[in-house]
């Protein structure tokens, strides 16, 4: 099974260029964004909207509630169901900006499941101490050097997942990561990218971010922690609770929102062959539809892993 990749960082207009040419192909789109998989959580995730969804299919997407934990091994799976179900034949577009979702599409996946009590324990950990604590942990139990080598190693939340996985059994630092494939990625001057960002949180605000915070933490007085990480909604919860005015709460997720697509870009440019299309807000979506589709058909679409056999057998009806 292949598929069209498109990357990018948070706000550079994958979401637009890939429904365009989804909807001209006759296309499903695959999101392999970390957030998108929570139900309810639409205004703040960007998440293609009820119109869009309608008219193309949409995998990766509301697999969750948000009082459930997701994680890159349970996305997958769902994934794996929802590829089972399209039509044969169907053309595979795949787009986001996580990239332990990228790397578990396009590379067998075979970390072990989370154990609840290994995942208290380290979570304790983290509330009582914060991140030193967890990254000396990591590195008692790890050879000496080996956390440098590491990705996100000032993530908590990766941290705690890389001790899962050691308590587990497994050890990340043996694991040999090989750069990921030429994958096409949007790319925009950050001069550029941060106002666009700005106008994005605005506008989620004036399209009823408060109102879907409100009703998602009514339906769900408990969420879990990955998906209180995503960005927004802790900060709008405060706004609610009287802890920060809207403003501040706003100011804050521009603030994370950049920090995140800074990460994205730095992630895409060290565990990729990124082939950057430069684009501008100005740039019309034609254009730049047109530059995309030059650019998969210079490259060619990107394999997926065989542990997808069974859902393409299972489109085929063999």
């Amino acid at each position: 099974m292949n598929a069209l990749v498109l990357a990018g960082a948070t706000a550079t207009g994958k979401t637009a260029v890939c429904q365009l040419l989804a909807e001209r192909m006759g296309a499903a789109i695959l999101s392999f964004d970390a957030m998108l998989v929570y139900k309810g959580m639409d205004i703040g995730t960007a998440k293609p909207t009820p119109e869009e969804r309608r008219r193309v299919p949409y995998l990766g997407i509301d697999l969750f509630t948000p009082a459930e934990t997701s994680n890159a091994a349970l996305w997958l799976a769902g994934v794996k169901r929802q590829l089972a179900e399209l039509p044969a034949g169907t053309p595979l577009i795949a787009t986001g900006g996580t990239g332990l979702y990228l790397r578990a599409l396009l590379e067998p996946f075979d970390a072990p499941p989370p154990s609840p009590e290994s995942r208290a324990r380290w979570q304790g950990v983290f509330e009582t101490n914060g991140l030193p604590a967890l990254q000396n942990a990591l590195r008692e139990r790890l050879a000496p050097g080996a956390c440098d080598a590491l990705p996100d190693f000032k993530n908590p939340r990766r941290v705690m997942r890389l001790l899962e996985r050691l308590d587990a059994g497994e050890d990340p630092a043996q694991k040999k990561q090989s750069p990921l494939p030429a994958i096409i990625t949007l790319n925009m001057p950050r001069e550029l990218l941060h106002p666009r960002i700005t106008n994005r949180v605005r506008a989620m605000a004036a399209n009823g971010l408060v109102d879907e915070v409100r009703r998602l933490r009514d339906a769900y007085p408990v969420w879990s922690d990955t998906a209180r990480a995503a960005i927004g909604y802790d900060e709008i919860a405060d706004h609610l609770d009287g802890r920060s005015s809207l403003e501040t709460a706003l100011e804050r997720i521009m603030v994370r929102t950049r920090q995140y697509a800074k990460r994205q870009c730095a992630w895409l440019r060290h565990q990729t062959r990124p082939v950057w299309i430069d684009t501008t807000p100005a740039e019309p979506l034609e254009q730049l539809a047109g530059r995309v589709t030059a650019a998969w058909q210079q490259h060619g679409a990107v394999p997926l892993p065989g542990c997808f056999s069974h859902a393409e057998t299972r489109r085929r009806g063999e």
